[in-house]
């Protein structure tokens, strides 16, 4: 089953996968811990502003995990003192889904002392607080669904390749963090 890109939200960690049909030549970069989804050096050039951008960035004591340009904005709310709930539901809330072919709803989370999962579709905005593996994907999974998730919680390299790895098609690539008392790490797969 296609899902397309999906976030993984725990109490101590979060995972974010790539999958895409139309832009498969992408990669996951740290850079100085804010994880980034870029085209890899053989990708053709694009003008897709959906293609490239933040998808793990710590803010406040807490830290994002998402599937576009909301990264950002959740980041600096919690940076600005925001609850997590209320950084991820006015910043998918502002932003709204994706205005492409296709209607793609953003998904974000938010790890930390509380953890949330959010997605804002074209018919719905859906803010939760998680305390299993929660899953959220941008199609067919589009509602945060308990899921069972059973690699190493601190290990983050290991979470990656986890979702990289789960049964849904098209995957590209991964990332993932963990989160123990504000101590953050963060690992990649990139197939």
């Amino acid at each position: 089953m296609y899902i397309g890109r999906f976030v993984i939200v725990a109490p101590d960690f979060g995972a974010y996968r790539v999958s895409s049909r139309s832009f498969p030549n992408r990669q996951i970069v740290d850079r100085d811990g804010t994880l980034t989804v870029a085209p890899t050096p053989d990708a053709p050039e694009n003008d897709n502003p959906y293609v490239s951008y933040n998808c793990v960035r710590e803010g406040g004591d807490s830290v994002v995990v998402g599937n576009g340009s909301h990264v950002d904005p959740i980041a600096e709310k919690l940076d600005l003192g925001y609850p997590a709930r209320d950084a991820l539901a006015s910043a998918l809330l502002a932003l709204d889904y994706e205005k492409d072919d296709y209607d793609t709803p953003r998904v974000a989370g938010v790890v930390g002392e509380e953890s949330y999962v959010g997605i804002v579709r074209r018919d719905a905005l859906l803010v939760e607080a998680v305390d299993e593996p929660t899953l959220v994907a941008t199609y067919e999974e589009d509602e945060p669904t308990p899921i069972e998730f059973g690699a190493d919680a601190g290990d983050p390299a290991a979470l990656a390749r986890a979702a990289y790895g789960l049964d849904y098609e098209h995957a590209v690539c991964a990332a993932a963090v963990t989160y123990d008392e504000g101590d953050v790490d963060v690992g990649i797969y990139n197939g």
